[in-house]
């Protein structure tokens, strides 16, 4: 049991941080819009998010070089320098996201302060400063052990909570092998193409690749390996996506982002009782608690890598975690989003979203270059079932890019 834990970690952290609040709240919104018709979307979209991650793995365990050297070496390093404003775009927005996710829903577990805009900024600084120390003082081996426990609370309350709602298993296997899209007031493409896309996060993808290293994963005879281990940490997003679909199609709510998550709860105690409530409570605080946790652990890695190749001063050899454009990243993304608590979280959940979906066709297409040379990856090309579910995902993707946009 040790050694199975020891192989799909790196697939449970990579799933646990890409799962954030406004990822919560689609599914469940999407849920309580279009019902069980539409569980279908959140296995394709798991599939995509798979694709992508088994892609950035295969590249960095073949060439011995992470995605982001690729990329500067075989493009040009003018794409480092434009991705400098991107990460620092959607560090903040994505900080300042999950810290005000974080205060929402621990101001509704614990509700001592009788102004809510006052909680939210107390409890998501407090957050903010546990995340951060928890990073400088217990480095990977506390993280690892931190996310563990977040991600098994996450998981079996808030699948607790889609089981005790006893939906109809005639309509989850129907919602799940029938691809259908109810046309609810014409919005139900998008929220579909929403759901899908909220599976397993988005600039997130390229952390695995820093885990697999700390895990010692340096060569292509590790890649079946991460393939098992990507199975298992994307079976378990989808796992968790279907559940909040299922606790959204039992209950119907108004909101969004965090204050939607806090609206179901109250709506689940009608249904479930208190218990329930609470239940769901944990499993939301968990999910967003990890998914910030993630962030400011592996979000650093990718500054301090990008930053050495740009300033050709760094040797892949050294531990990134030790090294000081790491640690200033670390403080400045634990810190600078803080001034969004003062921020609608709509306008920034929505900020974040569109930032969010602009990336994924850029890393789909990158892969589809880097992976499609022989000369490069050797006899770990894209194969034409990967390539195939690439070009899938780069379309997907690119048309949720147009619709964030335009929306």
């Amino acid at each position: 049991m040790k050694s199975l834990l020891t192989i799909i970690l790196p697939g449970f952290l990579v799933a646990a941080t890409g799962v954030g609040a406004g990822d919560l709240a689609t599914a469940s919104f999407t849920g309580s819009q279009l019902g069980l018709a539409v569980l279908w979307a959140v296995v394709v979209g798991g599939v995509f998010k798979f694709t992508l991650t088994e892609g950035l793995a295969r590249w960095q365990l073949a060439t011995g070089k992470t995605f982001l050297e690729g990329v500067a070496h075989h493009f040009s390093p003018i794409v480092g320098w434009l991705f400098l404003p991107y990460l620092f775009l959607w560090s903040f927005f994505v900080g300042s996201a999950l810290i005000s996710a974080c205060g929402v829903t621990l101001h509704a577990i614990f509700p001592v302060f009788g102004d809510a805009s006052q909680a939210k900024i107390v409890f998501g600084f407090l957050s903010s400063l546990a995340g951060l120390g928890l990073v400088l003082a217990g480095g990977f081996k506390l993280f690892e052990k931190t996310m563990s426990i977040c991600v098994g609370v996450m998981f079996i309350t808030v699948v607790v909570t889609a089981i005790l709602l006893q939906p109809n298993l005639l309509e989850v296997l129907s919602g799940l092998v029938i691809p259908t899209i109810p046309d609810r007031d014409g919005s139900g493409i998008s929220w579909t193409l929403a759901l899908m896309g909220g599976v397993g996060g988005t600039l997130t993808i390229l952390c695995y690749g820093y885990w697999i290293q700390e895990k010692g994963r340096t060569d292509a005879s590790w890649i079946n390996i991460c393939r098992i281990d990507l199975a298992a940490g994307y079976g378990m997003t989808i796992l968790f996506g279907i559940a909040m679909v299922i606790v959204g199609s039992a209950i119907q709510v108004d909101g969004k982002g965090a204050g939607l998550l806090v609206a179901l709860s109250q709506s689940l105690e009608q249904t479930l009782g208190p218990v329930g409530r609470w239940i769901f409570l944990i499993g939301a605080f968990s999910a967003i608690f990890s998914s910030l946790l993630g962030v400011w652990q592996a979000v650093p890695y990718l500054f301090a890598d990008i930053w050495g190749l740009l300033m050709n001063k760094q040797s892949r050899k050294t531990d990134l975690t030790q090294t000081l454009p790491y640690r200033i990243f670390l403080i400045a993304l634990a810190l600078v989003p803080l001034l969004g608590l003062f921020m609608s979280f709509k306008e920034v959940q929505k900020l974040y979203s569109i930032i969010g979906a602009c990336f994924m066709p850029m890393l789909a297409l990158a892969l589809l270059i880097l992976n499609g040379r022989q000369a490069w990856v050797g006899q770990h090309t894209n194969k034409p079932l990967t390539l195939t579910a690439l070009l899938g995902t780069l379309l997907f993707f690119a048309t949720l890019a147009v619709l964030s946009w335009t929306g």
